[in-house]
């Protein structure tokens, strides 16, 4: 009899809901201690949480409190305070560097047909002390709220807040706008500028002369004709409203916002921050001449950091120029500034260089170096898309980050003056662990499984050589899910597909299978490889794998050769090798797993997204006997075609093996190559039905891409069916894409498996 697995959509549907309930942890925030009569030291720590609702087809934010009491060496008593409760409309928010107040970015619905304002408060400990409405003031466009450029950063004195901001633009009209008659010109209807606000001198409660901050910008203020329809040119998939960002500071005394001035004209500035004695701002700027290229999980675009003064508007260059960098952290005792670095173009991500800038000396130094070939009980590499906000221990010498070391992510402290590096998680339970943040030493965390959701845990950061010693107690517990068992499988690909450069590498795959059930005997299989091709899959919570795992059946997350956490020359291996190697790997991986565990062979199929997309398509032409039926989400099927259409240019052609140069004009040759890489070629032996998931919104693989694949196949009489999601990019993130999407997964995949 075949083992049986969930069949009706009503129990699957009932399944995802639970599974999805499940909540995720963004953010952690300590407060300043406290010493109890008693001698005893305690602080509050506010977390912020994530939940699908599925009633309402949305993310809900809520935050929880809890209790941390310390002696300064181990966590003494730690508990909730509380129960939580759903925060609403907040952009953005960041405490004080005291503690005492709290900065909120909120959006606010606008009356009837009033657009959406947005509005900055000041809160301190008990009521809200400024509020601020930015839409009315009008001196720039939106607030960014985003990872890429946003951030919200107090001033040292706490007088200041430093925002990014999209430039205003001049309002526009038609060359036959009707025009009131004029009964009388006021200075602002010929052009006149409005008296300018005086300069900012940060640090001190009232403007002073000399700065580099501008206030209303009086030019702006002519309506132009013949401008309506000029376009302006954005970062790409999710930064599609990003065009020109502008850095802005409100003085919360004087309730006045200034538009910073000295911003070179080639440079968008963002992850922006208040230099050492609040003289100036520290920002990255990225390049965008000849024209802005998608940046979201493109750490390879070239930026670098800068500081404005702001008595003269000055501009200084802080990092080498010819690079790409972000994530700068000031150190407490604000000496330091560490970011990460790594070369510009090139794949979009790669095994990171942790730099270091002395403010007082000019000194940039090295803390670490890419590292070529992971071993264990080495340091891995850097491979993480920004450092925690907070990351300096209280020393000013040592930082934590988490990273991922090969299928795992784990949480090392570097000692940024000698470069050691020593595992927090070494002895800790195998998982995913992230650093949420570090302050005066107590280190907040979040730990998860492939059949654990995300847990809170905090520890007290030991002495300098002792850091291996963490003690991690649990703050806010989740049960494991049952019914499913993991572990992760490594494999040599065989002798005649080693990279004749970069031999000897290795890869991995977890394994994810039912251990509760009639079907834990032998399970149909789905083989899902990851998008990118350069990320990885860590051993963390991930609802899709759950869910099927629970609806009956084992799933193998394959990170081939390219991934990320196994060292650049891994990661370098596969430019000009896509559609060879990678599809290689995952085909050599699920025959060796179909030899080693109990699956049912004859019920494979493949689910992936983006160049996991890319892989299962190849897999369905190039292995047709293997598989019996595929899911792709937003799938790469025609890199030729892609190239002119996708927010990423560059990588159709890095992956491809070709140099890329903006002013490149693809040739025939180059056409040729990127084809005869890609699933297309494949076509005509696909036999396995395909169901295909595109985002509407999708700027990195354009939705064409995947429509290109469907007439195809529907020429080729293939069975095959198009989902399409309006208002979703290239994640397929909404809470109701998501939702409707694994409903259709699961379905048919239930359906062609003949489960």
């Amino acid at each position: 009899r075949v083992p049986q697995v969930l069949s009706s959509a009503e129990e699957i549907a009932e399944l995802y809901r639970e599974l999805s309930q499940h909540p995720g942890l963004s953010t952690a925030c300590l407060g300043p201690d406290v010493t109890t009569q008693y001698g005893g030291k305690y602080c509050s720590l506010y977390t912020e949480w994530s939940q699908r609702d599925l009633a309402r087809a949305e993310n809900v934010k809520f935050c929880r409190q809890y209790l941390i009491f310390h002696d300064g060496a181990s966590v003494v008593y730690s508990g909730p305070a509380g129960t939580c409760s759903e925060i609403k409309d907040e952009l953005l928010s960041r405490e004080s560097p005291s503690g005492v107040l709290k900065a909120v970015l909120r959006k606010v619905s606008g009356k009837e047909k009033e657009k959406e304002k947005q509005f900055l408060e000041v809160w301190d400990e008990n009521r809200k002390v400024k509020s601020i409405d930015l839409t009315a003031l009008d001196k720039h466009g939106s607030v960014y709220d985003d990872d890429q450029f946003g951030c919200l950063a107090w001033s040292h004195s706490e007088t200041h807040l430093l925002y990014v901001a999209e430039k205003k633009r001049p309002k526009a009209e038609s060359f036959f706008q009707s025009k009131a008659p004029e009964l009388g010109t006021s200075d602002e209807d010929v052009g006149h500028p409005k008296k300018e606000d005086a300069p900012l001198k940060v640090g001190s409660p009232h403007p002073r002369a000399g700065g580099g901050w501008q206030g209303g910008c009086g030019a702006d203020r002519a309506v132009l004709q013949g401008e309506q329809f000029v376009y302006h040119e954005d970062w790409g998939e999710t930064l599609s409203t990003r065009s020109v960002p502008v850095l802005c500071a409100l003085d919360i005394e004087g309730n006045s916002v200034s538009v910073l001035e000295g911003v070179p004209e080639h440079l968008s500035p963002g992850q922006a921050f208040w230099s050492p004695g609040d003289t100036g701002v520290v920002f990255v700027g990225w390049w965008h001449e000849p024209f802005r290229l998608g940046l979201r999980h493109c750490t390879n675009r070239r930026s670098a950091l800068f500081y404005v003064d702001l008595t003269g508007g000055r501009c200084e260059l802080l990092s080498e120029d010819t690079k790409a960098v972000w994530s700068p952290r000031l150190s407490p005792d604000r000496c330091r500034i560490v970011y990460l670095e790594n070369d510009a173009l090139g794949p979009h991500q790669q095994c990171s260089r942790l730099r270091m800038y002395d403010w007082y000396t000019k000194h940039t130094s090295t803390v670490l170096e890419a590292v070529p070939r992971q071993a264990w009980g080495a340091f891995p590499g850097i491979y993480c898309s920004a450092l925690p906000a907070l990351c300096w221990a209280a020393d000013s010498r040592r930082l934590v980050l988490d990273t991922a070391q090969r299928s795992q992510q784990d949480m090392f402290v570097v000692d940024t003056v000698t470069g050691a590096t020593t595992s927090l998680t070494a002895d800790a339970p195998q998982g995913s662990w992230s650093v949420l943040t570090i302050d005066r030493d107590i280190l907040v965390a979040r730990f998860s499984t492939p059949s654990c959701p995300p847990t809170l845990k905090v520890a007290v950061l030991p002495a300098t050589g002792q850091e291996a010693q963490a003690r991690w107690v649990c703050l806010q517990d989740a049960a494991p899910v049952p019914g499913i068992s993991w572990g992760i499988h490594t494999l040599r690909p065989p002798p005649e597909q080693e990279h004749p450069q970069y031999g000897g590498l290795d890869f991995d795959a977890i394994l994810l299978r039912p251990s509760e059930g009639p079907a834990t005997q032998k399970p149909p299989l789905v083989v899902m490889p990851h998008g990118g091709p350069h990320s990885v899959f860590t051993a963390g919570w991930m609802l899709y794998p759950a869910a099927l795992c629970r609806v009956g059946f084992a799933v193998l997350l394959v990170n081939y050769r390219g991934s990320l956490g196994f060292g650049q020359d891994n990661v370098a291996s596969l430019p000009g090798n896509v559609g060879t190697q990678d599809v290689h790997d995952v085909q050599f991986c699920v025959e060796r797993v179909l030899q080693e565990e109990t699956l049912d062979a004859s019920r494979v199929a493949l689910v992936g997204g983006s160049h996991g997309g890319f892989l299962a398509c190849h897999l369905l032409g190039q292995f047709p006997d293997t598989y019996h039926a595929c899911v792709v989400r937003n799938p790469v099927v025609n890199i030729a075609s892609m190239v002119a259409t996708t927010d990423i240019p560059d990588w159709c052609l890095t992956e491809t093996g070709l140099p890329y140069a903006p002013d490149a004009l693809p040739d025939p040759a180059q056409w040729t190559e990127m084809l005869h890489k890609s699933p297309m070629r494949f076509v005509d032996q696909v036999r396995a039905p395909v169901l295909l998931m595109l985002g509407e919104d999708d700027r990195r693989v354009p939705p064409k891409q995947g429509l290109e694949y469907y007439r195809a196949l529907k020429a080729r009489g293939v069975p095959t069916r198009l989902l399409w999601y309006p208002g979703n990019n290239h994640a397929l993130a909404g809470v109701e894409a998501e939702a409707d999407g694994f409903m259709n997964m699961a379905l048919w995949l239930l359906k062609h498996l003949r489960c």
